[in-house]
C-alpha cells in the first residue's frame, strides 16, 4: 500500500446566514450525515425540499473544491470516490426581530431565524479489507 493512499485529509466549509430556520435545515442534514459525498449530492439533487437542498449542495461543492485545493498543495493524488461527510452541524445564526401589528394598538414579536452550517469532509479507503 502506498503512503499517499494512507494519507487522511480533512477539510471544512462554513455557510453562515441562511434565511431558513435550523429546525428545517436539520431535517435534510440528517439524510446526508455519514454518507459518501457523491451519494449525498445525489440525495440533495432529488430532495423535495428544494429551497434547503440548494444551499447544502453549494456548500458540499465548495468543500469538495477545498479538498481538491488541499490535495494539490500537498502534491497528493487522492480519489474523490472515498470522500465522505464526517460531520455536519446546523447551528442557529442571527435572529431578526420584527413587530407585527395586532388589534388594540398592540404588537406581537416575529422572529425570523437564520442558520449556520459547518461541514467536515474526510477521505477514507473503504477497501482496506478486500481480497483482490
Amino acid at each position: 500500500m502506498n503512503y499517499q493512499e494512507d494519507k487522511i485529509i480533512k477539510v471544512s466549509a462554513i455557510l453562515n446566514g441562511i434565511r431558513k430556520s435550523p429546525r428545517k435545515m436539520r431535517l435534510i442534514v440528517n439524510l446526508i450525515k455519514n454518507k459518501k459525498l457523491l451519494s449525498a449530492l445525489d440525495i440533495l439533487k432529488y430532495s423535495k425540499k428544494k429551497q434547503v437542498s440548494i444551499f447544502l449542495r453549494k456548500l458540499l461543492i465548495s468543500s469538495l473544491f477545498n479538498w481538491r485545493k488541499k490535495c494539490s498543495m500537498n502534491n497528493l493524488n487522492l480519489q474523490e470516490d472515498f470522500l465522505y461527510i464526517k460531520n455536519i452541524q446546523v447551528n442557529q445564526g442571527k435572529t431578526l426581530k420584527r413587530l407585527r401589528p395586532v388589534p388594540q394598538g398592540r404588537g406581537h414579536k416575529i422572529r425570523k431565524r437564520s442558520s449556520k452550517i459547518i461541514v467536515f469532509l474526510e477521505n477514507r479507503n473503504i477497501n482496506y479489507g478486500s481480497k483482490n
